[in-house]
């Protein structure tokens, strides 16, 4: 799963690497949690790619009382396109998400460690995602957004047994073109990234509370510092992994 994320790359540079037409002059976010501001590229019919802000926290159409309605973070890319909340999105509203990385718990009977995961190479990424628009009574309208997740590579197996679903920049086109790709032939993009892409260090329990949005959140801590023992952090058990499907909106 994917509950907490950064994109701390400049503005210009992350504008280049996702060639969208906007400028827009965001500032570092450290910790983004869910229902917080999720900045997403989507795509035009025309094939202008736009920078937008969604809520993190995807909503269906056709939801009537969002109260009563489960906080969608992550989409599962090996059933979206079954799912109701998720189906329409998956053929038409497809996105991406910028991010320099994203936290991860590995989950231990002593505890849960927090891991700062980023590309190994570059300071930027894309997750695929979804989005939709929700309309209020009242007639207001909110876009909302999911990140799309699959089963973890062996490099992140060891933390958790699901990760983002990471796009190359050359697939970004096929993702985004809802007008001319399929939801199938998408699909044959949602797959685990190489394990060497990706690196992870652990980092404090500062990450945990989301107020806490600045740069220390990332410092990689000893293992002496650690949360959990490092001769403690294995694969995850078969029945960690139940108990987290069971509670993928649990963030740590």
């Amino acid at each position: 799963m994917c509950g907490r994320l950064a994109l701390t790359t400049p503005p210009d540079a992350v504008r280049s690497f996702f060639d969208y037409v906007d400028q827009p002059n965001f500032p570092p976010r450290y910790n983004i949690a869910p229902t917080q501001p999720l900045a997403i590229v989507r795509q035009t019919l025309d094939g202008t790619r736009r920078f937008h802000l969604v809520r993190w926290g995807l909503m269906p159409p056709w939801v009537k009382d969002p109260a009563s309605f489960t906080l969608l973070i992550n989409a599962r890319a090996e059933t979206a396109s079954q799912k109701p909340s998720f189906r329409n999105a998956m053929r038409h509203h497809r996105c991406l998400v910028p991010a320099s990385g994203f936290y991860e718990w590995r989950r231990t009977p002593e505890g849960k460690q927090p891991f700062w995961i980023r590309p190994a190479e570059g300071d930027v990424m894309g997750f695929a995602g979804l989005w939709e628009t929700w309309s209020d009574p009242d007639g207001g309208d909110i876009d909302t957004g999911a990140i799309l997740t699959i089963q973890s590579n062996r490099m992140m197996s060891a933390i958790h047994h699901r990760m983002p679903v990471i796009l190359k920049r050359e697939d970004f086109g096929t993702w985004l073109d809802v007008a001319n790709v399929d939801r199938r032939e998408a699909e044959k993009l949602l797959q685990p990234v190489e394990d060497e892409f990706l690196v992870a260090t652990p980092v404090s329990n500062r990450v945990n509370k989301v107020v806490n949005d600045d740069a220390d959140v990332q410092r990689e801590i000893s293992p002496e510092e650690m949360s959990v023992p490092l001769k403690k952090l294995a694969k995850p058990s078969a029945v960690e992994k139940s108990q987290e499907d069971k509670n993928q909106l649990d963030l740590f």
